[in-house]
């Protein structure tokens, strides 16, 4: 009676789990199915949904005057979608053919069980018109975008280039990608349980959205002028490289930036060398790469040399340490501590007045004039004068001033530096510095972008760089450019001199590190007309064989390009 009894309270236990367990399962299912059921015909609509993206058109770059120097060309994405392919081997067979690829890779993605398989990219459009044309089950034809730039090296350093994503890598490009990359479309299409795309349901399209339009201040004339010239020289020389900035200095507009060798925006992966880079590893060819790509004029510093003499006369003069018609004494040589300096004239220039100083680049006067000043306010000067910044250039990678800790800097430190030696600074920074320091003592912030343009041309964003502020005086700058007109008219730099215009500017020899190298870079920086400047040019050349003297060839540079560009932006003759 007692087993009855416990075997009846063992099945109404077990009764009562399973009722529990029942009532528990559907309860989990009236949940799932009422409360969860969005979320599960989601998931299982994506189950049956494919989605492939539409490239935007990215936006184009112009130049000043609207010339196209950075467009789109159309080309074509070809993948397979393995549920799909119907005829695998007639696939492969066409597809190796007109895309020129190994059979053994193709036939790798055509079999492999994937959802999507992207056999090729940036296919000519005439070669996946071609494909299209077929009508091969499971071979997708999208057409993309790949950036293409009309000119080939044409401001390489300076456009830069975009990536197989159509993202910008270097200059401009990158720089000014927020505005240029544009909005990605994508195409919906929904599929049965085997992954074929169904035909009667309608395929769901977002268009993509083109990026905008950068127009810049550079001028494709002046740039192609002045890479041509650039170009010349560097072989004449045999030189390592050269630069050529043009600048408005009154606004800091960018005309032209050239940094000969340039290399192919439409191959940039391809090193501008003889062989192309054929012997190197794969680590030493990155590296050439970034090295190519360099944009020497902002990312690179050097000891500017007598050019910087332009910014210790400011500064001495807006001091009032030296007055025009002081007289100095050049033996060749002065001797500070126990340092002996010497002049580029071995024989020295004997008594001259500091007008004549400058006119002869004669480095015991800057000498004198830069302990004059002493080392605090040379310090101040030149944080004044902007070259303890960057300059803000609207290009990446910009390369800070390398200078002596002042508390390093003794009377031997504070000679050299004044007359442009012991101390670093880019391209840019001596162009800006300079501009403004003639254009009536107002900093610039040199630049290239101007505005932003939509799909029709309308204005959507202009760009605005302002003042820096006053940093010498309105009679400082003038007297600047009085001197400096001197130094082309009388001085080292007449070989920059052109026929029936004012022009002003000043030369530099200066010698790289180590200096038992005996490698030299020789510039030229100028500007015209000396009494309302309307344009600045400088030319650097590194390491030219032969004479390298920068009043000898770099200046006869900047006066070729400005013999030939004044006509052109309406410089006329006084």
């Amino acid at each position: 009676m007692r087993n009855k009894t416990y075997n009846k309270r063992k099945i109404l236990i077990v009764f009562l789990f399973a009722v529990l367990i029942i009532a528990g399962l559907i309860g989990r299912l009236v949940y799932l199915m009422v409360f969860e059921a969005p979320y599960y015909q989601e998931q299982a609509e994506e189950l049956h949904e494919r989605e492939r993206d539409i490239k935007a058109a990215r936006g184009e770059i112009l130049d000043v005057n609207g010339t196209v120097l950075a467009t789109n060309r159309t080309v074509c994405t070809i993948s397979v979608i393995h549920s799909q392919i119907t005829d695998p081997e007639r696939v492969i067979r066409e597809l190796s053919r007109l895309l020129e690829l190994d059979e053994g890779s193709v036939r790798k993605k055509v079999e492999k069980v994937s959802s999507m398989e992207r056999i090729q990219t940036n296919v000519d459009k005439e070669i996946g018109d071609q494909i299209r044309s077929l009508g091969l089950d499971g071979v997708k034809v999208d057409e993309d975008y790949k950036r293409y730039y009309p000119y080939d090296e044409l401001a390489s350093k300076v456009l830069g280039f975009t990536g197989g994503d159509n993202q910008g890598i270097i200059g401009l490009e990158v720089m000014y990608e927020e505005y240029l990359k544009g909005i990605n479309g994508k195409i919906l299409t929904t599929t049965d349980a085997r992954g074929i795309e169904l035909s009667q349901v309608a395929e769901d399209r977002i268009e993509p959205v083109a990026g905008n339009t950068l127009q810049i201040s550079l001028d494709y004339n002046i740039q192609t002028y002045a890479q041509q010239m650039a170009e010349k020289v560097m072989e004449e020389k045999q030189a390592e490289k050269v630069a050529i900035l043009m600048m408005d200095p009154g606004n800091g507009e960018i005309l032209a930036m050239v940094n000969v060798p340039e290399f192919n925006l439409n191959d940039p992966f391809t090193l501008n060398t003889e062989d192309g880079g054929a012997a190197l590893s794969d680590e030493e060819k990155q590296e050439a790469l970034n090295q190519m790509w360099r944009n020497g004029s902002i990312n690179d510093t050097y000891e500017p040399g007598s050019t910087f003499k332009i910014i210790t006369a400011s500064a001495c003069l807006e001091e009032g340490v030296v007055d025009l018609d002081d007289t100095f004494q050049c033996p060749g040589y002065r001797v500070v501590e126990d340092r002996k300096i010497r002049c580029h004239k071995v024989g020295g220039h004997g008594a001259e007045t500091f007008v004549e100083g400058i006119r002869n680049s004669c480095n015991p006067v800057f000498i004198d004039i830069g302990l004059r000043l002493g080392t605090d306010r040379f310090f101040d000067y030149f944080q004044q004068f902007g070259l303890m910044d960057q300059t803000g250039v609207d290009l990446p990678g910009e390369a800070g001033t390398i200078m002596h800790k002042k508390e390093n800097v003794g009377l031997v430190e504070l000679a050299t530096m004044s007359f442009g030696q012991s101390f670093q600074i880019t391209p840019i920074q001596l162009a800006a510095t300079v501009s403004s320091l003639i254009n009536g003592g107002e900093r610039v912030t040199p630049h290239l972008g101007v505005r932003i343009l939509d799909g029709e041309g309308k204005k959507v964003k202009e760009f605005s760089y302002g003042s820096g502020g006053r940093i010498v005086s309105e009679e400082t700058s003038a007297q600047m450019r009085t001197l400096l007109e001197g130094v082309v008219a009388e001085g080292s730099g007449k070989n920059a001199y052109v026929e029936g215009y004012r022009i002003g500017g000043k030369t530099a020899t200066s010698q790289t590190l180590p200096r038992s190298a005996n490698k030299y870079i020789s510039s030229f920086v100028g500007f015209a007309p000396a009494d309302d400047p309307q344009i600045l040019a400088m030319c650097v050349i590194y390491d030219p064989q032969g004479i390298y003297y920068g009043g000898t060839i770099a200046a006869p540079v900047i006066g070729d390009i400005f013999r030939n560009t004044f006509p052109y932006l309406g410089i006329e003759k006084q």
